[in-house]
């Protein structure tokens, strides 16, 4: 598969190509004349000239453009009737939404095709948010959380599954967190600090999430028993729910190799629940390399679909929605300091996750692709002047004011977004360079 450059460079320049596209169509359907389309910025490699535009490929990898006709007070616009400005403010309003539109409908069409290709996803995912395990001295324990509550809100949004609840806490490291729980048919709100913990990620680096501490409550399911290996010859059968083992909740399977390593030629007490009763069997775990087995395959319940195409673009949508809305609230709480700006990724993290995910195949990397596509649509909207959803927030303002502001206020508007968005560079970059461990360790700050 593609390299981490190879795959950074496939990821951004696919992304950034539909977006610019969604510019030029717009523009040469209102009979804009456009005298440039640029991959990329700063100098340019490589170019050709078709009609009035030229196409090219520029050294900075990092974005591109499409330069029309009058767009630009210092272009001194003629007044032509082919230049941006000389166009209705609903036209350019289409021009400049049409960039965006097109990496949301790319973020919509990249997960039709992964979700055609099926899969299997832990079931608990969809399910309520019912904790099974509250971990000692973990965040959630401190807070008085415990086995059997739900979560029903985080910060007075409403949760309705597991994944929602994953989601939220990853996205808050080290920061207060309101929690609302049902128990015994009663809310309560309670307060929880998700503590920090690193995922690796290549190139020596790491990415910091929340967690507080809980599992899912669910249990591992035996999918198959080996003939003559102890879990038969104890009486274990195909489809027993391990509930525990030596008095330990188990929760994944891997949580059942942790408790078994330790018990190799010793009798290990294992409840399990068949047909809705629970039966206690003792089993002699045998040591196999550096680990301890009993002979059996285990699993976790899981959902498989493989939709067709039309319910493909269907689900599709409909998860797009659902992760623009919490694009949308991660952003809100970013202003209002309810999310760590520690979660936001640059460029550098960008080619890392491409790299990262062009290695385990397409499937995972269109995936990537989906997910980047619909927040550089979404990011784009916002009123932030530079980018297109400032510029239509100016337009929008325009036209409620009944008239155009001056080039003076605009300026002022223009360099104001600027500063912001310069600002938010800062940011990611300054995350970027911090996920490596050799440089966290060089800023005393971070140790």
């Amino acid at each position: 598969m593609l390299t981490t450059p190879l795959a950074f460079a496939f990821v951004l320049g696919v992304l950034v190509f539909v977006h610019e596209l969604g510019h030029f169509l717009l523009a040469r359907w209102h009979g804009v004349r456009v005298l440039t389309f640029s991959l990329g910025f700063g100098p340019k490699l490589l170019s050709f000239k078709r009609g009035d535009t030229e196409y090219c490929l520029s050294a900075i990898p990092l974005g591109g453009y499409v330069k029309m006709a009058g767009e630009n007070p210092e272009d001194n616009p003629q007044g032509a009737s082919d230049e941006f400005m000389s166009k209705s403010k609903w036209q350019r309003f289409q021009i400049l939404f049409a960039g965006p539109a097109m990496n949301m409908i790319l973020a919509v069409l990249l997960l039709a095709v992964v979700l055609m290709q099926g899969d299997r996803v832990l079931a608990f995912l969809s399910r309520p948010a019912v904790i099974g395990v509250v971990q000692a001295e973990s965040a959630a324990a401190a807070a008085g959380l415990q086995a059997g509550d739900e979560v029903v809100r985080i910060n007075g949004r409403g949760i309705s599954t597991w994944e929602e609840l994953d989601m939220q806490v990853t996205s808050k490291p080290g920061m207060d967190v309101e929690f609302t729980l049902r128990r015994d048919g009663n809310e309560r709100t309670v307060t929880v600090r998700p503590a920090t913990a690193k995922v690796q990620m290549p190139a020596d680096s790491s990415f910091e999430v929340g967690t507080i501490g809980v599992l899912p409550n669910v249990y591992p399911l035996i999918d198959a028993v080996n003939p003559g290996e102890p879990a038969e010859k104890a009486g274990l059968q195909r489809g027993d729910e391990i509930r525990s083992i030596e008095g330990t909740r188990v929760v994944y399977t891997r949580n059942v190799s942790d408790v078994l390593k330790s018990r190799a030629g010793q009798p290990t007490t294992i409840v399990i629940r068949r047909n809705g009763t629970d039966q206690t069997f003792t089993v002699v775990p045998e040591q196999r390399g550096d680990v301890a087995m009993i002979g059996v395959t285990l699993t976790n319940e899981t959902v498989s679909y493989q939709p067709g195409p039309i319910e493909a673009v269907g689900l599709s949508v409909k998860r797009n929605v659902q992760n623009a809305g919490l694009i949308l609230r991660t952003l809100g709480e970013l202003f209002t300091g309810r999310a760590s700006p520690k979660q936001l990724m640059g460029p550098v993290g960008i080619a890392q996750l491409s790299g990262a995910t062009a290695r385990q195949g397409w499937v995972e990397l269109f995936a990537l692709m989906a997910s980047i596509s619909l927040n550089l649509g979404l990011l784009n909207l916002l009123p932030i002047p530079v980018l297109d959803g400032g510029h239509m927030a100016i337009m929008g303002m325009e036209a409620v004011a009944r008239r155009d502001f001056s080039l003076a206020v605009k300026e002022k508007m223009l360099f104001a977004g600027f500063v912001l968005l310069m600002a938010l560079m800062v940011t990611v970059i300054y995350n970027d360079l911090t996920r490596f461990a050799w440089i966290e360790r060089l800023l005393p700050w971070r140790n």
